[in-house]
């Protein structure tokens, strides 16, 4: 790294920029992956806390299964309950209104959500914590509360009718508006109020049953929690996106590291001939090359990485922003990986060299 160390001191204005380059890709794609994640968290949050091994949607005659548009009658609830090898199947209702209160002005999108009080295996769930006992009550997340300016012991109006802040639990949401929790029935009212059936939207089963019979035979079908994101619609398409632009992050980064290091190998085409007619080997040169990429590449990640913490914890207050180690440490690790990549593409020049003909000798 002797080589390596005298280049990066004598030439530090082009790795200096080189670095600053690093550091703003590392923003763009520490910011993308923060927004990202908050935006996904504000889709499918409740989803994710709901219990059981599969998450039961009505199979439409076409198309595929959606949240949006699933009804599980009882009867279909009935025989998944009754199926052999089912624990427990926990119907969950599904409904978009407006709710207001005294404080908060014009109503405000909420995700209705009717779930039992107290249905098996459901402990370690924070939106199953949220369920009132009483048909006059209800559960607000965090968001919730802050869109209706509400306290526990509040009375705020759902569809008409008014209910009482029973509790005030963690920060759910679905597609994008918090949740409020309510019983079955008075969901079911809430939910005939604004259009829909009154029935279950998803079942939340325990349990090994042949899924694919039992899903054959009620016309539904069955998925694992995180598969089931796919049947929110507005998920695949908004996620997609901002990973698509992730991706191409990623090979821009790949690219313009890989480009500038060519470019210098170019350059100092003669310093390595030399240094490989004095006997040093063709690894020897590489490994100093590649330190020489890892040392420009860690200072600019690094600092790229101490904006999207600062700048991060600023966001957070405003977008739905996540700083996480997946949405800051992993993409990292990725533009490390790829830049080092793109610095030993650059190389074949190193690793193919002629001392001779580098020399001029052909000349």
């Amino acid at each position: 790294m002797f080589v390596a160390w005298r280049e990066l001191r004598f030439a530090r204005g082009r790795f200096v920029l080189m670095g600053t380059v690093v550091a703003l890709i590392t923003l763009l794609v520490g910011f993308l992956a923060g927004l990202t994640g908050g935006l996904a968290s504000q889709n499918v949050s409740a989803v994710l806390e709901l219990p059981g091994d599969r998450l039961v949607l009505q199979q439409p005659v076409s198309g595929d299964s959606s949240f949006a548009t699933s009804t599980l009658d009882p009867g279909t609830v009935r025989a998944w309950q009754q199926a052999d090898g089912v624990e427990a199947a926990t119907p969950v209702g599904i409904a978009q209104a407006r709710a207001s209160s005294a404080s908060s002005g014009d109503p405000r999108g909420v995700a209705l959500f009717g779930m039992p009080a107290a249905a098996p295996g459901t402990a370690q769930s924070s939106l199953f914590a949220l369920a009132p006992s009483r048909d006059g009550e209800v559960g607000l997340s965090a968001g919730a509360a802050d869109e209706l300016h509400a306290q526990r012991g509040d009375t705020i109006t759902v569809a008409g009718n008014d209910f009482t802040v029973a509790s005030i639990g963690g920060d759910l949401w679905y597609s994008h508006t918090p949740v409020v929790a309510m019983t079955p029935q008075a969901w079911s009212a809430a939910s005939q109020s604004v259009g829909g059936t009154g029935e279950a939207t998803v079942l939340a089963v325990t349990g090994s049953p042949d899924w694919d019979d039992v899903a054959e035979q009620t016309s539904t079908e069955a998925r694992n929690p995180l598969a089931s994101l796919t049947a929110l619609e507005a998920f695949t398409s908004e996620i997609g996106s901002l990973g698509l632009m992730i991706v191409m992050l990623f090979g821009i980064s790949a690219l313009v590291v890989g480009a500038f290091f060519t470019v210098w190998t170019m350059q100092r085409a003669g310093d390595i001939a030399v240094l490989k007619a004095l006997g040093a080997t063709t690894g020897s040169l590489v490994r100093d090359a590649l330190g020489q990429a890892l040392v420009v590449l860690l200072a600019g990640i690094g600092v790229g990485l101490l904006a999207v913490l600062g700048l991060g914890a600023v966001a957070e207050q405003a977008l739905p922003f996540i700083v996480s180690p997946l949405t800051t440490l992993a993409p990292a690790l990725v533009m490390a990986a790829l830049g080092l990549a793109g610095a030993a593409f650059a190389l074949r020049s190193v690793t193919r060299a002629d001392p001779l003909t580098a020399l001029g000798s052909n000349r």
